[in-house]
């Protein structure tokens, strides 16, 4: 039988460089007030040697969250996992998925699926260092290893080293000649891969990365997949996340002013702790998508955050600039 606490992983917000900071976070419980949420890929030498404090700090409201790590020494892996549970993280990703050259020169994210028993030799150090659920997030292949026999028997290695739950983004990754944005979208994304390796493994739990966009999507793909993570779209369209929360949960989405509302609160109370307004408004950027004013309200709230003294006036400005109780249809 698949995992128990499978549902756990129903909804799940990606974690994307320089986007799921903990405001994004914040921002995203508030709109998917059940998803589960990631943070933004954490190197394991960033986190031994950096600024710990700044790169674990989260919020009780977050959860659950999970802290995603890139590494490839077990050992290191091991320590990272043991302080970001200490730390109250739900969850440890790895990351074997990211493709970017930075990455790779670090022999961590997607080069490291030709490894596969690297890989399973740091889940087994980083699952004996914890007591919260370790799982891994990766592609379906890498550059020219991009048959299915491949992914299977990458998963069944890193399974056997105790991991129940694997994130597929369905693509494969191209480590040479294409960017991290063009990885997202040229690669074919190959769904049926990801049923097909529930089939075969049925006692793990698979969740469904890649190219989500729309409800219909949304409605589809839960049938077929035992969880959904959204990315991008879920960050530049947050009324389709709220949406797809509500679908998932067989619920109506709160109102917009509400969400705004609870998100304005967080604003004021991180202001009055001294934190700037500029990178508060990042998250709701997307928030007026498809409604009249919307072109305003982000010119209002990015322009008006350029003064690093910018008070939570600026954001009510804005948000006067959109009829936040009228609806409109969700991307279908």
């Amino acid at each position: 039988m698949p995992p128990t606490d499978q549902n756990a992983w129903r909804l799940c917000v990606a974690p994307m460089m320089r986007y799921t900071d903990r405001h994004c976070r914040v921002f995203h419980r508030i709109v998917a007030p059940n998803a589960r949420l990631y943070t933004e890929m954490v190197s394991t030498d960033a986190l031994l040697n950096g600024d710990r404090d700044r790169l674990l700090r989260h919020s009780a409201s977050e959860h659950p969250v999970a802290l995603q790590l890139g590494g490839r020494d077990a050992d290191d892996l091991a320590r990272a996992s043991e302080i970001g549970n200490r730390a109250g993280f739900d969850e440890i990703n790895l990351n074997v998925g990211c493709p970017s050259e930075r990455v790779q020169a670090g022999g961590i994210g997607a080069c490291l699926m030709l490894e596969e028993e690297q890989v399973a030799a740091a889940i087994r150090a980083m699952r004996a260092a914890t007591n919260i659920p370790v799982t891994v997030k990766c592609r379906l292949g890498v550059d020219g290893h991009d048959d299915y026999d491949f992914i299977r028997r990458f998963v069944a290695t890193v399974a056997e080293a105790g991991i129940e739950t694997f994130i597929v983004h369905a693509r494969i990754a191209l480590l040479k000649g294409l960017s991290p944005a063009e990885n997202r979208e040229i690669p074919p994304l190959r769904y049926e891969r990801v049923e097909r390796l529930a089939t075969d493994f049925p006692t793990l739990n698979f969740v469904l990365n890649g190219g989500i966009r729309t409800l219909a999507e949304v409605d589809s793909l839960r049938r077929r997949h035992a969880g959904l993570m959204i990315g991008r779209a879920a960050y530049h369209d947050p009324v389709f996340l709220a949406e797809a929360a509500a679908r998932l949960e067989n619920r109506r989405r709160p109102p917009l002013a509400e969400i705004i509302r609870a998100y304005r609160a967080y604003v004021v109370r991180e202001l009055e702790s001294g934190n700037r307004l500029a990178p508060l408004i990042r998250p709701i950027l997307g928030l007026a998508k498809g409604r009249p004013g919307a072109k305003r309200f982000r010119r209002g709230l990015t322009e008006g955050t350029r003064d690093p003294k910018a008070a939570v006036e600026i954001l009510d400005r804005s948000l006067e600039y959109i009829d936040w109780d009228g609806d409109i249809a969700a991307a279908a």
